[in-house]
């Protein structure tokens, strides 16, 4: 069993094109989002299991004594079976989650309590640990946040029980695992999702693992090759939705009108394609040229989103008010309000983004100036690790 402090971070995630077209069979790409989640374990000898999640205001601790006497046999199978509805309500007795389960507070604590139990039950003793988890990341807003909380707490807690090796090396400021250990960790993190979504695609803890961009077609996910960092503006609107809605409104659209939907979905799939093709190009030899490309692609995309219906006048708003600036928008997930992502070219100003994000503020929207195409599942060294976010693992 590990005795050191561990440091480890997972990014969200973007749909750069394909939303709701992959439903369809389609092919999606996702990329890996530079707002990040953080996540200190911090190994102790007191007996307690502490968590702490200060975005969502959980703070919540467990005797080690108490939790080892559980009857956790029901976890034997935990290692890829989808978690019965009857594990589920013997696992919120353990936690002594009430009815309020549900609630994101409840599933992020029900996700920690699998993860933990059933990754350190092989161990002698159940590890007594201290978790801060603290992320960058807005959550309900379709960006990954709980699949990259569900790495984090995957990667540090194969790696304090040593299940996986601590790839972190002297003076370096983040390091990866290798990649058999990644597939393992990604194994965990989709499990922690399942606790957390009850059945989810299993994209997201995919990017949150992996990183970079990843292609994604009926249930089959593959990593792009080495795909060049993206500068993005993130837009969220704050407009809530929900997918499931949203998600059967393009359902009924295509039976209502196959003739014109098909084609539709027909030529979404074709961006994704040409998407592809243009980060692979860029990846050898970016060019100022193939900025203009992305650009076309992300505006006809945002078009052929606005005729399935999943467009919105928040997002109608952003796409005017970056092209003001000259800068290309589309949403990114579900659409319907939530997000929305804005192609930084590298010839760009610094003041022309900022007056840009200053716009998007007034409009009284949330702005983050960021990167797509980011490192996966990292463990980091505290002396580089940014004071702020130091801080607020500290809770300062």
């Amino acid at each position: 069993m590990l005795s050191e402090v561990l440091l480890v971070s997972a990014p969200g995630k973007v749909i750069l094109h394909g939303e709701h077209a992959v439903v369809h069979g389609k092919v999606a790409l996702a990329m890996a989002l530079n707002l990040r989640t953080f996540l200190r374990l911090q190994p102790h000898s007191n007996g307690k299991v502490c968590l702490n999640l200060p975005n969502i205001g959980v703070k919540r601790a467990w005797d080690v004594a108490g939790l080892q006497l559980q009857d956790t046999s029901f976890l034997e199978q935990g290692d890829a079976t989808v978690p019965t509805a009857e594990q589920v309500e013997k696992l919120k007795e353990v936690a002594g989650i009430t009815q309020d389960g549900a609630k994101p507070e409840g599933l992020a604590v029900l996700a920690f309590l699998y993860l933990y139990l059933s990754i350190c039950r092989k161990q002698r003793a159940l590890p007594s640990l201290d978790i801060t988890v603290w992320s960058q990341l807005p959550t309900g807003a379709g960006l990954g946040s709980s699949a990259a909380y569900s790495a984090c707490m995957a990667a540090a807690l194969l790696t304090m029980c040593e299940e996986i090796p601590n790839p972190q090396k002297d003076g370096v400021s983040a390091s990866r695992w290798a990649v058999e250990d990644l597939e393992l960790i990604n194994k965990w993190a989709f499990q922690g999702e399942r606790m957390i979504h009850g059945n989810p695609s299993g994209v997201d803890n995919a990017v949150s693992t992996w990183g970079g961009a990843l292609r994604f077609q009926q249930g089959k996910i593959s990593s792009l090759e080495r795909p060049l960092a993206l500068k993005i503006l993130l837009t969220n609107t704050k407009v809530p939705r929900s997918t499931k809605t949203l998600v059967a409104s393009v359902r009924s659209r295509l039976l209502k009108f196959p003739e014109i939907v098909t084609p539709l979905l027909t030529s979404i799939n074709a961006i994704s394609l040409e998407c592809e093709r243009m980060l692979g190009e860029m990846a050898v030899a970016p060019a100022p040229e193939h900025y203009l490309v992305l650009e076309e692609l992300i505006d006809m995309n945002q078009h052929h989103l606005n005729a399935l219906g999943v467009g919105h006048a928040s997002l109608d708003q952003l796409c005017r008010v970056t092209m003001a600036h000259g800068l290309h928008s589309k949403l990114t997930g579900a659409g319907g309000g939530g997000c929305g992502i804005t192609l930084l070219r590298p010839d760009l100003e610094q003041p022309e983004v900022e007056a840009t994000k200053q716009a998007l503020n007034d409009c009284g929207f949330d702005c983050w100036e960021t990167s797509i195409g980011a490192p996966g599942i990292s463990v980091h060294s505290a002396a580089f690790l940014d004071p702020s976010v130091c801080q607020a693992l500290d809770g300062l």
